[in-house]
């Protein structure tokens, strides 16, 4: 299974920014779809994630901010951020995870600049 998370960048705060997560594999597969993040020094962090029910999940930091949304035909997840803020600044990764195994992108940067 291989995922590639492109659409990440620099944007200045209050900007937006929407990567995407393309799963080579139907993402309906899948027990849910999870886009983390990780900043220097953090730990990563869930960020959203929408399971195969279509429920969505998000870190109370980014909740109206951020959207998670999927396109079934193009086995792609999206995540809409908007209203960016310098503390949003990290590596973002997707995440597909199916019982106990789990599959991860090489992630993509994204940089708020305020």
């Amino acid at each position: 299974v291989q995922l590639v998370e492109p659409g990440g960048g620099w944007v200045q705060a209050g900007g937006s920014l929407s990567p995407s997560c393309a799963v080579s594999e139907n993402i309906f597969n899948f027990k849910a779809v999870t886009w983390y993040r990780q900043a220097p020094g953090n730990e990563r962090e869930l960020v959203a994630r929408i399971n195969v029910g279509g429920t969505r999940t998000y870190a109370d930091s980014v909740k109206g901010r951020f959207t998670i949304s999927r396109d079934g035909a193009a086995n792609t997840v999206y995540l809409q951020m908007n209203s960016l803020e310098s503390e949003d600044s990290a590596r973002y990764y997707c995440n597909a995870h199916l019982l106990s195994r789990q599959f991860w992108g090489q992630g993509t940067q994204v940089t708020v600049s305020s």
